[in-house]
């Protein structure tokens, strides 16, 4: 760590804790003020600032529409999503219960309810199922990163089902509800907005946030515009590492990424009250999730057959080895449009609700990476101080008549010594766009203590594109390409330990010069994309459901069944050889999906729940592809399997919840859900003919790809308490906590190659889920100190990590709030403050795969509500 970046750190910290000592002085001499001073609301209480949207506002918030659920909720308001310092929505959900984040170079992407598969957590925008597509279109899951916090009003997260929404939920469907403003209640114009800036501590580098919100009602008028934007630049520290069987390493991959992301959003809204009982209403927004990836690599192989000398578990010693060299100035992007009208009228005997909707989502990658390599060079290595951080040093490998010895030692990995005529392309290149039409109908009708309610349900999505194959590479020697161009004498930004110098190259003056060498020679990187590789799907579902709802004084209960129709078309390219044939497969599901939910008011105080469900997830788009290539001299097929079908589950929820007098909860819950045909990866006979051309049987091939396995089951119970301790004389009621607790447990059968039954790890499952926070709230003075924790999981990201687990890891973050008028305030965000490394690993931590870190982010700014 460099003296300014350690001077920088200490600057920080110590100037947000001296900073909040003196915010607090005042206010510890206002012990005079009322507790009730702190509820959410604007203006002055004597000569105290009331905070506006303050903690305990969002608290009580919350927790009402909790405790008014008919089914197991979680909720988070979009002023508690305001307090942590979360970039997107993923991090802001990862506060509640049993709820758990996975991350892509320290930012979260997806989220993990209950320590399921992300896969089993749908999403819903105002009540319309949202589905997502990952890079390639590996997952259904939603992708959190691409939507800002700003833009929602309320986060619930349904953990049992209810008929009226999808039964495409295991273990949750997420509800994000988008700001209304005829129902936020503020006549006239009104404007919401902040502006913050601060730096990346590892590199340095900026991060700036910004949103705006003009929205303007009159009770029977209302309408909303505004946006947001997320910046940061990031330098993420990485090494990676490969094992043979007996866990001795056979390469260390020493990497460092220069990353710029970006999350933008705009939205609009546009309601209509032309009377008490009926609202119309038209919504629309975007969200961009963009990902610019500069990849500095450098992988020494250690294993390699040339190499000569000692290759030990913990240290080596070789002659002859090469590096290989991988760069990169690569683009990520994620866009979703959409839009969405209606209306809702509701009278105190029934209602009817409509809407229509249209979602596009557009997901690339393009990745040139440019590999080349660095011939004769000595090493030693050692990794018995930490296997996580070998350190290395180089040195240049003599061959006198097949003789080798060792020169001079190199200070730095010499990058203007890459081979040429080694030079090459690995185009990674990937697209996928769904296109949704979607629309919903409900009714209900009031009978006394009897509420009857039925609706329709239909969507049709076209989803084409390609997952990540590659075809081929392009050798760069003939274009005049030169990868040793672009070396520069600026030092790599890591915490790691090296034991060899390492400068930057110029990634983007590179990937200009190399789009420049393709075009003179004539040479598009498209044509390398493996035909395999791509499909087209369409899937319709049509859905409805009936279901009743009795009140019986302290009593609820909710039941009814939901029947879905799902059908699927599904085309792609099968290539023997160097031979394309086009297939199509079809399939169709009728699914019957009864649920109940029942309520129980035992006192003033406590609110029991019990629920039962029956849910289904469905196979992602690219592991249900028809694409494959098949192998007749080894007898395989790799690529997708077009006859999965999707995961089942019975499901059973329990709640015990206490219910403070003055504020906050205090809730007990479990859950189980059995589980039917859970996917896996793995290698099966083909068991049809779908594969057989040209007089050639293929059924009895081993098909490498996604398959169902047998039954499984997933247990768990939460503990959670929110409250604020405003029994407290003066200003120690401005005291308060929230934390949870989850303990998870569960795994499925599946068979392996040989048909033998194993008992396998649910990816994703971690057994414990910590959440905690400390936060003081009193006046115009606002702190938090916020702790997650997850314990080790099988991992799932981007499908490139299966089988490999994740190191649990934890992050400290708190956040500072001042409001220096009931309209202004100021804040401080500072996050990651434990400066967490990320750790991913072969069996055991003693073979870390790869290594991670991307330093605390700090960001200041101010806060506008007018």
């Amino acid at each position: 760590m460099s003296l300014v970046t350690k001077s920088f750190r200490a600057a920080m910290l110590s100037g947000g804790a001296l900073g909040a000592l003196l915010l607090a002085l005042p206010v510890a001499a206002q012990d005079n003020v009322s507790p009730g001073a702190t509820a959410a609301g604007e203006g002055e209480v004597g000569n105290v600032i009331v905070v506006t949207g303050s903690i305990r506002g969002s608290l009580e918030n919350a927790t009402e529409t909790k405790r008014a659920a008919l089914n197991v909720t979680d909720v988070a308001t979009a002023d508690s999503v305001g307090r942590f310092p979360d970039e997107n929505i993923a991090a802001a959900l990862a506060r509640l219960p049993g709820v758990a984040v996975q991350l892509d170079q320290g930012q979260a992407r997806y989220i993990q309810v209950r320590g399921a598969p992300n896969r089993w957590t749908s999403v819903s925008i105002d009540g319309l199922p949202q589905t997502g597509t990952d890079e390639g279109g590996g997952e259904r899951a939603f992708r959190f990163d691409a939507v800002p916090a700003v833009l929602l009003q309320q986060l619930v997260v349904n953990k049992s089902l209810t008929p009226d929404i999808t039964a495409e939920a295991i273990t949750a469907l997420v509800d994000l509800q988008t700001f209304s403003p005829l129902d936020d209640g503020k006549a006239g114009f009104s404007i919401t907005g902040d502006a913050g800036y601060g730096l990346m501590s590892l590199g340095e580098g900026p991060q700036r946030q910004g949103s705006l919100r003009l929205s303007w009602t009159n009770d029977r008028i209302g309408f909303a515009i505004g946006g947001s934007h997320y910046r940061r630049n990031q330098v993420t520290d990485n090494r990676e590492a490969g094992y043979d069987a007996n866990g001795v390493p056979i390469d260390i991959d020493i990497r460092n990424y220069e990353l710029t992301r970006e999350n933008n959003g705009l939205f609009g809204a546009f309601e209509v009250r032309p009377s008490a009982d009926l609202k119309l209403f038209v919504n629309g927004i975007f969200t961009e999730f963009r990902d610019r990836e500069e990849r500095h690599a450098y992988e020494i192989e250690i294993g390699e057959a040339a190499a000569r000398g000692t290759r030990g578990l913990l240290t080596g010693s070789l002659d002859n080895v090469s590096i290989t060299t991988n760069y990169n100035d690569g683009l990520y992007l994620n866009q979703n449009y959409i839009g969405s009208a209606g209306f809702d009228y509701e009278t105190p005997e029934g209602g009817i609700k409509a809407i229509i909707g249209y979602t596009r989502t557009e997901n690339t990658t393009d990745l040139p990476l440019i590999q080349s390599s660095i011939r004769s060079v000595s090493v030693d290595y050692d990794r018995t101080a930490d296997a996580r951080f070998p350190t290395v040093r180089l040195f240049r490998t003599i061959n006198t008549g097949g003789v080798l010895s060792r020169g001079a030692e190199l200070t730095s990995v010499p990058i203007t010594e890459q081979n040429l005529p080694r030079t090459l392309l690995i185009p990674i290149i990937q697209g996928v766009t769904s296109d949704a039409w979607s629309g919903r109908l409900d009714a209900w009708k009031q009978l006394d203590e009897l509420k009857i309610s039925a609706g329709v349900y239909a969507t049709k999505r076209d989803i084409v594109g390609n997952n990540i194959g590659i075809g081929g590479v392009v050798p760069l020697a003939a274009t005049g390409f030169n990868p040793n161009s672009f070396a520069t004498d600026r030092p790599w930004d890591t915490r790691f330990p090296l034991g060899v110098g390492i400068n930057y190259v110029d990634t983007r003056a590179m990937n200009r010069e190399l789009q420049a060498a393709l075009g003179r020679a004539g040479i598009d990187p498209n044509r390398f994309v493996l035909p395999t590789s791509f499909y087209d799907q369409e899937e319709r579902n049509i859905a409805g459901y009936a279901m009743a709802q009795w009140d019986a004084g302290p009593l609820q209960l909710v039941a009814g069944v939901r029947a879905e129709q799902y059908d699927i078309d599904n085309a792609g390219t099968v290539l023997t050889g160097a031979v394309q044939t086009p297939l199509a497969v079809s399939q169709d599901f009728f699914d019957l999906l009864p649920s109940l939910n029942i309520r129980y008011e035992a006192s003033d105080n406590v609110v029991l729940r019990l629920g039962g469900q029956r849910g289904v997830s469905r196979p992602a788009y690219a592991a249900i592809r028809v694409g494959a290539s098949i192998s007749d001299t080894g007898a395989t097929i790799g690529g997708g399997n077009p006859f999965l079908t999707p995961e089942y589950t019975w499901g059973v929820d329990a709640a015990v919840e206490y219910y403070f007098s003055s504020n906050g909860i205090a809730s007990i819950s479990g859950f189980h859900r059995w589980v039917e045909d859970v996917l896996y990866q793995s290698q099966q006979r083909v068991g049809s003919d779908l594969y057989n051309s040209g007089g050639i049987d293929r059924s009895d091939y081993l098909l490498g790809s996604t398959f169902n396995g047998e039954s499984g089951k997933l247990y768990g119970v939460e503990f959670n308490i929110e409250t604020q301790f405003d029994f407290l004389p003066g200003a120690l009621a401005g005291l308060g906590v929230q934390g949870n607790l989850t303990l998870l447990g569960g795994d499925f059968e599946a068979r392996n190659a040989a048909g033998q039954l194993e008992r396998l790890a649910f990816q994703g499952l971690s057994d414990t889920v910590l959440n905690a926070s400390v936060f003081y709230e009193y006046a115009g003075l606002s702190l938090r100190v916020a702790y997650q924790k997850r314990t080790d999981f099988l991992d799932t990201i981007g499908g490139l990590g299966a089988g490999e687990f994740r190191q649990g890891f934890e992050n400290l973050d708190v956040t500072v709030r001042y409001a220096l008028t009931p309209n202004i305030t100021v804040f401080a965000d500072l996050a990651n403050l434990t400066d967490e490394t990320y750790v991913a690993y072969e069996g055991t931590p003693a073979t870390p795969s790869e290594v991670e870190r991307i330093g605390e982010r700090y960001l200041f700014g101010v806060r506008f509500n007018f």
